[in-house]
């Protein structure tokens, strides 16, 4: 039984073939100065846009705020029921003819 254990857990492992001859990695590029002041100069643009982003955003959380305030405050400007009958009554069509 010991012997079925061990045929059971052997993997074979093949390398995988090569079609051709290994290609050289490209050999890393040397230190440019001028591309660092690229690098930093586009750093400096990004911070800039998030700054303008976050300062829209804190305006327009704002403006949502000052807009939940009022709409939770009472509306005083209601008419009373009696008023608005009043404005809403039509002429009639016909007019009733005196005698």
């Amino acid at each position: 039984m010991g012997e079925e254990k061990e045929k059971a857990l052997t993997i074979t492992i093949t390398p995988p073939t090569a079609t051709g001859p290994p290609s050289p990695s490209p050999a890393p590029p040397s230190f440019d100065p001028s591309r660092m002041i690229g690098i930093i100069k586009r750093k400096a643009l990004i911070k800039e846009l998030a700054a303008v982003y976050h300062a829209e955003c804190l305006a327009y959380c704002q403006q949502l705020l000052e807009l939940q305030n009022k709409s939770q405050e009472p509306f005083n400007d209601l008419k009373a029921p009696d008023d608005l009958r009043k404005e809403t009554m039509r002429p009639p069509k016909r007019l009733k003819k005196s005698r």
